[in-house]
């Protein structure tokens, strides 16, 4: 894989050319920025920008006026190679508050490595494509992340009602007990299928759900033509993720503004 062509790539197709990621959002670019208005519902978030010493403290005040102005928290999610090489400080010193570094992680969707996983016994994936499968998938993020869950309820809800093509949400069941859960985001148009949410209860983690939950997903995902996956990960799921073939290509860093 040629890392920084990729990444060129991911960068014009996923940021600088995004679109909207569900129903009821749209993406704006004004000046040197790209951002997604969502309302109080969706994501919210500066997507990319294009910016230097002399326009990027410019640029901050005017989202935190524009998203202010709607009552909107929003995210500008800042990668390791966006310039100016401060402007993660430039937004701490607007007011926004960073969350936990993840690492851009890339792999191609046939990869061999990723198709080898498989389930412990008596466990099987089934997909979420009604309000009862949202409900578990929502459950485990609940148990599994210990963060409330109505957003990402909200949002499923939404897009399988409306854009049933762009989503594929998973859950592992060992029995009728819901142990494992993800989704994935297919982007008409583009290359790239993102994979978000993977997440596994306490007791059941180091057992391979979450590598075949992968799996899974990279089957569906080269079935649609989607040549490589994409993942924002966690450094609990960077290792297992290398192991897959997974190469990092940045860094990505959530900056939190609530007005």
């Amino acid at each position: 894989m040629d890392h920084q062509a990729v990444l060129a790539l991911y960068d014009r197709d996923m940021r600088e050319g995004a679109r909207p990621d569900g129903p009821g959002a749209r993406v704006e670019r004004v000046g040197g920025v790209v951002r997604q208005v969502a309302g109080a519902e969706g994501w919210n978030a500066v997507l990319w920008s294009d910016l230097d010493e002399t326009t990027a403290d410019g640029a901050i005040a005017e989202q935190i006026d524009h998203f202010g102005g709607l009552g909107l928290e929003f995210e500008w999610k800042l990668y390791g190679h966006d310039l100016p090489c401060d402007l993660g400080a430039r937004l701490v010193a607007a007011g926004l508050r960073p969350e936990p570094k993840e690492t851009l992680m890339i792999a191609e969707a046939a990869g061999q490595t990723v198709d080898r996983a498989e389930l412990p016994d008596g466990v099987r994936v089934v997909p979420a494509t009604d309000a009862a499968g949202v409900d578990l998938v929502v459950d485990v993020h609940e148990k599994a992340f210990g963060t409330d869950g109505s957003r990402l309820r909200h949002r499923l809800l939404a897009q399988l009602a409306e854009r049933p093509d762009t989503v594929v949400a998973v859950v592992a069941l060992a029995g009728d007990e819901p142990v494992s859960a993800a989704r994935m985001e297919l982007v008409p148009g583009t290359r790239f299928a993102g994979l978000w949410g993977g997440g596994t209860v306490e007791g059941w983690r180091g057992r391979g759900v979450y590598r075949a939950l992968v799996a899974h997903r990279a089957r569906v995902a080269a079935d649609h033509g989607y040549r490589y996956l994409q993942v924002d990960a966690l450094p609990m799921s960077r290792p297992i993720l290398e192991r897959l073939g997974f190469h990092a290509l940045s860094t990505t860093t959530p900056y939190v503004y609530a007005p």
